[in-house]
């Protein structure tokens, strides 16, 4: 599988928690509930699965080869990682509302609202350009030796910051609240 590939696999179950996360937002909005347990997954999820590993396999990675193979840094590079900057500062967001929440902060949930529904719109339009334009750069650009090498430090990253079986429950939480929130 080319690393590229590996990038477009992820991107799936990240829309599957994006679409999770819109159905919470709008349970929080109609009737103000938001389970815990579940929220707390989907936090996890973003920081760790999202940032820590898919993002990381990108910003370490990925990236550092397209500038190698003479894409910019200053181009779609850097837009991407303006974007994973905002991702990251949503995510914050969310949680620093949560707390407040769960702190007896009734008006929080408001926040918690407001920052998801700007994630899930940005991360939607950032996964298009990244599968769209930079992996579809990326697979032009890069030699399967690179991909290959890309695809083992991919491999690495995943072990060294998300730790082993942490993927897979990553993917028993998605199926778990797939079943939940969107059926």
């Amino acid at each position: 599988m080319k690393a590229t590939q590996q990038l477009r696999n992820e991107h799936e179950g990240v829309k599957i928690m994006l679409n999770i996360l819109e159905q919470v937002c709008r349970q929080l909005e109609t009737d103000g509930n938001l389970n815990e347990e579940h929220f707390d997954g989907i936090l996890e999820f973003l920081k760790v699965f999202v940032d820590k590993c898919h993002h990381g396999k990108e910003e370490d990675l990925l990236f550092p080869a397209l500038i190698t193979a003479g894409v910019s840094k200053d181009g779609p590079i850097a837009v991407m990682l303006q974007e994973h900057e905002m991702g990251r500062n949503y995510v914050k967001s969310m949680s620093d509302a949560y707390a407040a929440c769960a702190g007896g902060n009734e008006s929080a949930s408001k926040t918690i609202r407001k920052n998801a529904l700007a994630y899930i719109t940005l991360l939607r339009n950032h996964i298009e350009k990244e599968n769209n334009v930079l992996f579809v750069m990326a697979d032009s650009l890069l030699s399967e030796k690179t991909q290959d090498e890309l695809f083992e430090g991919f491999e690495r990253i995943e072990e060294e910051r998300i730790g082993a079986g942490k993927h897979e429950e990553f993917h028993g939480l998605l199926g778990k609240l797939s079943k939940m929130y969107l059926t």
